[in-house]
This record gives structure tokens, C-alpha cells and sequence, in this order.
């Protein structure tokens, strides 16, 4: 079951994925779900990985769309290390901010989003 879940997040298309960006010696990447992204509900997948191909499943992950939003801690996927959350996007540009804590330790990166497509219903 792990290994499908790590296959799912390292088998995305590349519409869902954001460039990576390393946190100390974890080389974190993100996911989109739908791909691209559209104004409504969206599923975030952060992926973390130490070399060699770790999953590290020990930080604590939380995320949000901007400083003014709370930030809501994102669901771990076992012992993974792929953390899971739905958040709100809006129309216009917007940027994914991902906190992460290990220990005393902890970073904000931002991920700029690619421009929400409207939904259809």
C-alpha cells in the first residue's frame, strides 16, 4: 500500500507538478489534484524524500493560499512520506505555502501556482 502511494505521487503527470525545492536534506515536491489547477476545492500532495529515496515521514506539514489564511495541517499518508490536504484556490494568481516543521526546526516555501482554470458544472 505504501508503495503505491509513493508510485502515485512519483507517477504524476507533469501538468500536476510543481518544481522541487530542498528544506535541510529533504527534497520536498507537490502535486495538484486535478491538474492543472481550477478556481474551487483543489487536493495538494507534498512529497518528502531524503537521499537516497527516503521517505521522510517525520516532519509536520501544514499548508495554505495566503498569509491573511490560517495555516491547516496537512493528513499523512502512513510512513510515506507524502502529506495530503484540499485547500481553496480562487480566480487570478496564487501561491501554495507549504510550512514545515521537524523538531525545533521550521521553513515556509511558496509555490507559485499556474493560473486557476474556471470550473464547469
Amino acid at each position: 500500500m505504501a508503495l503505491l502511494s509513493v508510485c502515485a505521487v512519483a507517477c504524476g503527470t507533469d501538468e500536476s507538478r510543481l518544481p522541487v525545492q530542498r528544506w535541510q536534506d529533504v527534497v520536498i515536491g507537490v502535486e495538484t489534484r486535478p491538474a492543472p489547477v481550477v478556481v474551487g476545492m483543489n487536493e495538494f500532495l507534498v512529497s518528502g524524500t531524503r537521499p537516497p529515496r527516503r521517505a521522510a515521514h517525520d516532519l509536520l506539514v501544514s499548508i495554505r493560499m495566503s498569509d491573511a489564511d490560517p495555516w491547516v495541517q496537512s493528513i499523512q499518508d502512513g510512513h510515506t512520506g507524502v502529506y495530503r490536504r484540499a485547500l481553496n484556490v480562487g480566480d487570478g494568481p496564487q501561491t501554495l505555502q507549504v510550512r514545515l516543521k521537524h523538531g525545533a526546526d521550521e521553513t515556509v516555501l511558496r509555490y507559485p501556482l499556474p493560473r486557476a482554470a474556471a470550473t464547469s458544472n
